[in-house]
């Protein structure tokens, strides 16, 4: 198990440490429920740095950006980050990623802890127009500072103005002494703030300031269990669960992601996906009776016929109720539709509903 720069802060913060996608992570401090409440209100901090960056650079690397990923890089200016996904050549997702234009030839790619070497192996094999590729996973950190009171914890850290950096754009700038760290207004949480990426070196110290100046604001470290309720009330697709290598952008409602103004991989038998119409879809569903839905559980009709299965699913501290998302067939893919989750040997009354679940 590898650790982050910061894993002995964690422990000594008394987190709760388990394996996740090869590192030691802190799944929670007080408490999920807690470390929720405290993103959706107040400001809280997840350490992420076992996510994986690649620098693409040089004349071909939007080429080779456009090859591999769904959505159109070419829309990207200097400044910008881009939701997008990597398919493959079978119809399923390699993984989900975040593109960022950082110069005029060079973009950095975000992608999933657990899928870096795959990933990277992927975007080579595709590389037949040699761009320049740099995976640089093992010397960044990051940190998503999230909470609708992020901006103005964080105003005294950088000469930025963070309420001025747009949904989707960053900033390369000064923050917490450093100079040059990347402060991106994007996250998993659906309540606003930061990701901040920085050298190894550099994030212990940025952590230290942080909390110093988040202090009055009542910030708090948050573990990736908390990172999990929030992003399913959101009703983000978790590589794994949502979405994998068998599970088209079209079936996951990706389809906002997945432009067909160039081609990509597999981008022909995306689009005549489209056309045609699925036989499954991912839906998102609220439980009506009472019972927590969790990954696997089997859904099934009216009469019992298994209809689908649950990707996703937890008791929202939020809406205090069970929540989750599965891929059922299609003509049950509509809102309202009644659905039921085989909880143990019951079967509970569910609904398919339209997201987010949490409306802010």
């Amino acid at each position: 198990m590898k650790d982050t720069a910061l894993s002995h802060i964690h422990k000594n913060l008394g987190a709760k440490m388990v394996p996740f996608a090869g590192y030691n992570m802190p799944v929670q401090y007080e408490g999920v429920n807690a470390e929720h409440e405290t993103v959706r209100t107040g400001v809280g901090v997840f350490d992420v740095s076992h996510m994986g960056e690649f620098i693409i650079e040089g004349d071909s690397a939007l080429e080779l950006v456009q090859k591999v990923t769904t959505n159109d890089a070419s829309k990207l200016a200097i400044g910008d980050a881009q939701y997008s996904c990597m398919p493959n050549n079978t119809g399923g997702i390699v993984d989900d990623l975040i593109v960022y234009r950082i110069k005029e030839n060079t973009y950095l790619l975000v992608v999933n802890a657990s899928n870096i070497d795959k990933d990277w192996n992927w975007i080579s094999v595709n590389n037949y127009m040699n761009a320049e590729m740099k995976n640089i996973s093992e010397g960044y950190s990051l940190l998503a500072i999230q909470g609708p009171k992020a901006v103005e914890a964080m105003q005294s850290l950088t000469s930025e103005d963070l309420s001025a950096i747009k949904f989707y754009t960053f900033k390369v700038a000064d923050f917490a002494g450093i100079e040059h760290v990347i402060i991106s207004a994007t996250g998993y949480t659906g309540s606003g703030g930061f990701e901040i990426y920085c050298k190894n070196n550099e994030v212990e110290q940025i952590w230290n300031k942080v909390f110093e100046a988040g202090k009055e604001y009542g910030i708090k470290p948050i573990g990736l269990a908390a990172r999990d309720t929030l992003r399913l009330e959101m009703g983000y697709c978790l590589y794994g669960n949502d979405i994998n290598d068998n599970t088209s952008p079209i079936e996951a409602g990706l389809g906002w992601i997945t432009k067909f103004t160039n081609d990509f991989t597999n981008s022909v038998a995306l689009k005549k996906q489209k056309e045609a119409g699925v036989s499954k879809k991912l839906v998102a569903f609220e439980m009506v009776e009472k019972g927590i839905p969790r990954q696997h559980y089997t859904i099934v009709n009216a009469d019992g016929v298994e209809i689908g299965e649950v990707t996703s699913g937890t008791m929202s501290p939020t809406l205090k109720k069970g929540i989750g998302m599965g891929y059922v067939t299609k003509e049950f893919s509509k809102r309202d539709s009644e659905i039921y989750i085989q909880i143990r040997k019951k079967t509970i009354k569910a609904k398919v509903v339209k997201l987010p679940f949490y409306k802010g």
